[in-house]
């Protein structure tokens, strides 16, 4: 089982920037796919922006692209997500997650039924 560690969130205001972290605990993650979703009170854990394994690949929700970069470090088996300038409807729990691939397809997906394994989420809030 995968276990999934983000940190980086917290209380900033509007225009500011944050850079979120997901580490996999116990295993690299050369091999996994990797996409970051979110979840406001209230609302449906949507997409936000995806990587594939080889870091080739990267998708985003149009609501944020241009504004957030997604990017893995092998070397720190660490995948980030950069938010500039933050928007008050950017206010959510960021979740990180995993699925495993086949090494060789550029694969990022969209779909939250396409991941397997999930982080405890961390807390994004913006104010106006």
């Amino acid at each position: 089982q995968v276990q999934l560690v983000e940190s980086g969130g917290g209380l900033v205001q509007a225009g500011s920037s944050l850079t979120l972290s997901c580490a996999p605990s116990g295993r690299t993650f050369g091999s996994y796919a990797m996409a970051w979703f979110r979840q406001a009170p209230r609302e449906r854990r949507e997409f936000v922006a995806a990587i594939s394994w080889s870091g080739g690949t990267t998708d985003y929700a149009d609501s944020v692209k241009g504004r957030f970069t997604i990017s893995r470090d092998s070397a720190e088996n660490t995948v980030y997500l950069v938010l500039d300038s933050l928007k008050p409807e950017d206010t959510a729990v960021y979740y990180c997650a995993a699925r495993l691939t086949d090494g060789y397809t550029e694969y990022a997906p969209r779909n939250i039924y396409n991941y397997d394994h999930w982080g405890q989420g961390t807390q994004v809030t913006v104010s106006s």
